[in-house]
């Protein structure tokens, strides 16, 4: 009973407030919510939680947001979907479509100057961009039930958009007077103004025409600040395994739960010193010699006390899984477990010098592929 409450509140977590918070949203283009400030914070909700949320979800789904393109990868692991470098570009770009939003919710569009509406507007737009590149670049996951439920973070978040747009459009036009003395004192500003108030219904088009300029201006600020200048196109290119991606990975390798298989594969090279490829379990895995040793040890185990063994070995099956899941992207931690093996390696190969009479040969023959 205890399990199954458990169940429903993870389900009703993990898949009921995102399919709430999506109708509510979706109901909200044909109904105006009375409620703004609830309405607001179920916005802010569906953006926060939708963020955690697809973290998690491709988190499940083995994208490993640490690892470039160049990193080798596992079995069924992906590499980052955004290129680590253009992570500040595309995060800021984002922001200013929220500080844009933001500056429409919180004031009466009729207090403010056409042109900063209109510039809002386009600020929106950048954000919106930012998402439809987003959902292009993961179409890759979009097959699996779960991975695909990542689509409803952008989905919710272009509704927000054109709700705030619509709604801010249709308060202006209800308001019959407006002054220009608030539309600023350049000549050149109260031009631009005089043209938007004339035609208000219009502002989303010309919110498009600020888009390559506004973006310009916030790249250039960002190179001030040390990005790349085209890190908003590499932000997206400059991956592997994505619709976008425009680099070829290393292949990934298979690898064994067997976590000093892990440790021998995710270590770094120059101290777990990983000496070829073997097999295991009928795929390929990279094995060093603290490997070859403790299989060799084993086999002796098995060899004179299988009883023993299966005791060791159920042990090991049991509590070997879980930790090369905890350390099998981590380079330190397979280092640190490398480190910590080390005395019972040599407990191992002392047993091993002991028993046979060729003990290197045992050693050797550790992992060896059985076909070419």
């Amino acid at each position: 009973m205890g399990e199954l409450f458990i169940s429903l509140i993870v389900s009703f977590l993990t898949l009921g407030v995102p399919a709430l918070l999506s109708l509510y949203n979706f109901i909200g283009i044909f109904h105006e919510w009375k409620k703004k400030i609830l309405r607001h914070v179920f916005w802010a909700l569906t953006i926060l939680l939708g963020i955690f949320y697809t973290f998690g979800m491709m988190t499940l789904l083995d994208v490993i947001f640490e690892a470039e393109w160049t990193e080798q990868l596992y079995n069924v692991e992906r590499h980052q979907p955004i290129w680590t470098g253009g992570y500040i570009t595309v995060i800021v770009v984002s922001l200013v479509g929220i500080v844009g939003a933001i500056i429409l919710l919180s004031n009466n569009v009729n207090k403010l100057p056409p042109l900063t509406t209109v510039l809002c507007i386009t600020s929106i737009y950048l954000a919106l961009i930012i998402q439809l590149l987003w959902a292009i670049q993961c179409l890759p996951i979009a097959f699996d039930f779960v991975g695909a439920l990542y689509i409803l973070v952008p989905i919710n978040i272009f509704i927000i958009a054109f709700t705030i747009i619509r709604e801010k459009i249709k308060e202006w036009c209800n308001d019959e007077f407006h002054e220009d003395k608030i539309y600023g004192k350049s000549p050149f500003i109260k031009k631009i103004n005089s043209i938007l108030i004339k035609c208000s219904n219009k502002w989303p088009i010309w919110g498009l025409f600020f888009v390559i300029p506004m973006l310009g201006i916030i790249l250039i600020v960002l190179v001030l600040f040390g990005q790349e200048p085209d890190a908003i196109i590499k932000a997206w290119t400059e991956t592997s395994d994505w619709t976008l991606s425009l680099k070829e990975a290393p292949q990934n390798l298979p690898m064994d739960n067997h976590y000093l298989c892990t440790v021998a594969a995710g270590g770094h090279r120059k101290l777990v010193k990983p000496i070829r490829m073997g097999e295991r379990h009928g795929h390929r895995i990279i094995v060093n010699r603290q490997l070859l040793i403790a299989n060799a040890f084993e086999n002796i185990l098995e060899e004179k006390t299988p009883r023993f063994h299966r005791s060791i070995r159920s042990f090991y099956d049991k509590y070997g899984f879980p930790i090369a899941n905890l350390i099998r992207t981590h380079k330190v931690a397979c280092d640190i477990t490398y480190i910590i093996m080390k005395p019972l390696e040599w407990l191992f190969l002392i047993v091993i010098y002991l028993v046979d009479s060729k003990p290197e040969n045992r050693i050797a023959v550790q992992y060896l592929p059985t076909s070419k």
